[in-house]
């Protein structure tokens, strides 16, 4: 029986070491929304919903922030975790002196390994989706969907409504 064919996640021939600016998600397994809490406030308005980063949430943040402590050619320039994935944007910078160059696909595993073994299993799906930032338009367009991500979360198509 012949199986389908799986998509590529990666851009065939594309050298993902090489300078760059990249946007990265990141989906929890099965879209589990365990990266927020959330806790409800109620306000003269009218009752509204305050959102704060889980255990798991924190763990994922910190291990974010270290990926430029791990790769020193990555820079972090942007990320928002939202309740069941994250957006990244990484820029990488090299002096074209390191012999093996990392790539986007080493500093996610790594992050990823990183949270996996304080967590004590695996939060993630598998792989990622990448797109390679083209231009200072596109940037400022995914900056904007990043900051008002959270904002729109029940908007966003990896909404899932806890039941």
């Amino acid at each position: 029986m012949d199986l389908p064919k799986r998509k590529q996640n990666r851009l065939a021939n594309y050298d993902y070491s090489q300078n760059g600016a990249y946007f990265i998600t990141i989906c929890t397994k099965d879209k589990q929304n365990i990266l927020w809490n959330e806790t409800h406030v109620v306000g003269a308005s009218s009752a509204r919903q305050k959102y704060t980063l889980s255990d798991c949430g924190r763990i994922v943040d910190t291990a974010i922030m270290g990926i430029d402590k791990i790769y020193t050619t990555i820079t972090i320039d942007k990320y928002v975790i939202m309740p069941n994935h994250i957006h990244m944007i990484l820029v990488i910078e090299n002096d074209g002196r390191a012999l093996h160059a990392p790539t986007i696909s080493h500093a996610v595993q790594q992050m990823k390994g990183i949270v996996t073994k304080q967590i004590g299993h695996t939060i993630w799906q598998k792989s990622f989706h990448d797109h390679i930032i083209r231009g200072e338009k596109e940037y400022l367009k995914i900056l904007e969907y990043m900051e008002t991500n959270p904002l729109k979360w029940e908007l966003d198509c990896y909404y899932i409504k806890e039941i």
